[in-house]
């Protein structure tokens, strides 16, 4: 076994600090043209779920699906997101 692997429990309190952290100052970069924004400066559409689209390009970012107490994220179309801890 790699002595450097670890399951996901060792990141467990870096998660809840990113995922609790202001979203919509968020940058994030669009994996189809490569075009950087604010999260709050994305397009929004919903309907049975919620779609984050790139400004620029319309490139479907993310996609957040709500069923009872479960949220399900696909962030496919995001190359890279940086969020700012302070």
């Amino acid at each position: 076994m790699d002595p450097h692997m670890l399951d996901g429990n060792a990141v467990a309190g870096l998660l809840q600090e990113v995922f609790a952290a202001e979203m919509t100052t968020a940058i994030g970069r669009c994996g189809n043209c490569g075009a950087t924004e604010a999260i709050g400066a994305v397009r929004v559409f919903r309907g049975a779920g919620v779609v984050l689209r790139c400004p620029h390009c319309d490139n479907a970012l993310a996609i957040l699906v709500m069923r009872g107490d479960d949220i399900w994220i696909s962030l496919s179309g995001v190359r890279g997101l940086t969020i700012s801890r302070s």
